[in-house]
């Protein structure tokens, strides 16, 4: 394993939700915060923004070459091509307060996704967290959806076994890792419980999965990302030189470069000076590859 470098000072206010896109060789992630989706390729150094309207939580690339935001003002099909933005769907327009968080496909192409109550305000100030509002939903490539679990503080995480037997998710308020029985012909979850949840190394936030179904979750607030066995049990730690890193995922063209997100929200000034690299995008080279991320049904 390498050493954890910053390959690309991008500056996110609140960098998450990193997906490769192995056909084209591009890294695409969200400025939450600063509401944009930015998509990078390593080899060329080639780079696109695109701004949005509106405070997207995450999203999903389909086959074709849209993109599924899924936004504050719920889920919509956005073409990067012609900058066409259509709404889908609101999966949650009975709780207006909420907005989507992390979300990611199943080996299927279904798109999970979970929420929280809203943390920003229009203008992009801070709110308090004042109630368990959070769901687990599902949206197919019919665009139907379901409403799974909850109501959770702020759901993060979605990753799946390499058997596709079990999801695992996360309550970031509550400080868990969960797993799930996963059932992928269905598109179902049953019997969640408690994967992991260690003490004094911060709260778990963005995960991805390894091809011996190792789970790297980043530990915001702490950090450094952990590699957690299948059982559960912490198999290592890397330390990060930012305190907020949000999520990860397998990328290159042999899936062992780990590309890392963070966040320089949130940070007092003294904290900002002591970390410039804070809001840039980070790298490690693994010996253990990932797996290919499965591009949306829909």
């Amino acid at each position: 394993m390498t050493a954890v470098s910053c390959v690309l000072e991008v500056g996110c206010q609140l960098g998450e939700g990193p997906l490769w896109q192995h056909a084209e060789g591009a890294l695409w992630w969200l400025d939450i915060r600063g509401r944009v989706l930015h998509r990078w390729q390593p080899e060329t150094g080639a780079r696109h923004d695109w701004p949005l309207h509106d405070l997207c939580g995450c999203f999903a690339l389909a086959r074709d070459g849209r993109v599924i935001l899924a936004m504050r003002s719920g889920l919509h099909d956005f073409n990067p091509q012609t900058g066409a933005l259509h709404r889908i769907a609101h999966p949650e327009a009975d709780l207006p307060g909420n907005r989507p968080n992390d979300g990611k496909c199943d080996r299927a192409g279904r798109f999970w996704f979970g929420t929280m109550q809203a943390n920003f305000d229009d203008a992009g100030g801070g709110l308090p967290i004042t109630r368990l509002s959070g769901w687990i939903h599902r949206l197919d490539g019919d665009q139907s959806l379901r409403r799974f679990d909850g109501p959770f503080g702020i759901v993060n995480t979605f990753a799946w076994s390499p058997d596709d037997r079990v999801m695992y998710s996360a309550d970031t308020l509550a400080g868990e890792l969960h797993a799930y029985d996963f059932d992928v012909a269905a598109g179902t979850i049953a019997n969640r419980r408690v994967f992991a949840a260690p003490e004094g190394h911060g709260l778990p936030d963005g995960s991805t999965i390894d091809a011996e179904g190792h789970l790297w979750n980043a530990r915001v607030n702490h950090g450094s990302l952990i590699r957690f066995s299948p059982d559960g049990r912490m198999e290592r730690e890397i330390p990060l030189p930012v305190t907020r890193p949000t999520s990860c995922i397998f990328g290159g063209p042999d899936l062992r470069t780990l590309y890392i997100t963070s966040a320089s929200d949130e940070l007092t000034p003294e904290q900002q000076a002591a970390q410039p690299l804070a809001g840039h995008l980070f790298a490690l080279r693994t010996e253990v590859p990932g797996l290919p991320e499965t591009p949306f049904a829909g």
